[in-house]
């Protein structure tokens, strides 16, 4: 963990920037991922929706509101002043079908920017609903399924570019 004297920079909903954030809570655990957090004698009810420790990025619910957060250590920021950052976009150039299954849904338009983790279309397979999301960045060049299909592992659903 931490040292009460290190400090972050925290980057919320890719909109506000705050510098010199210290981690000098009051926390109490309550539930799976739920916290009672005291700050300055201010009561907040803090919901953990999703970690990703690696890109150090996390979804919190805050007395009910949603927040993507960012944070950079110091090491993190002195990698970004030195002009050392690694740009780690994966782009994608082609998405196919992981298993035999019939096409329930395609969330993706031709001409579409999409994100990692963005949905692409619905996958019926073995009586369950499989969202197939996208790997990476890109922008979807062409759909080769329709709704309904019925499609074999590894047929080519969406081209990229």
């Amino acid at each position: 963990m931490n040292n009460a004297g290190d400090q972050f920079k925290a980057t919320v909903n890719k909109q506000f920037t705050f510098d010199d954030v210290r981690p000098d809570l009051d926390i109490v655990p309550m539930s799976d991922g739920r916290y009672h957090v005291l700050k300055e004698n201010i009561s907040y009810h803090v919901e953990i929706l999703h970690t990703n420790y690696n890109t150090k990025t996390f979804t919190i619910k805050v007395n009910g509101s949603v927040y993507d957060v960012e944070l950079a250590d110091q090491y993190d920021q002195l990698v970004k002043r030195l002009g050392l950052a690694v740009i780690s976009q994966h782009k994608v150039r082609e998405v196919r079908a992981p298993m035999p299954g019939l096409v329930l849904d395609i969330s993706a338009d031709v001409g579409q920017q999409v994100h990692k983790g963005d949905p692409l279309l619905v996958l019926e397979a073995m009586k369950m609903e499989n969202v197939l999301k996208s790997p990476g960045d890109g922008v979807v060049k062409a759909i080769r399924v329709k709704k309904g299909e019925a499609v074999e592992k590894n047929y080519l659903l969406i081209e990229m570019e």
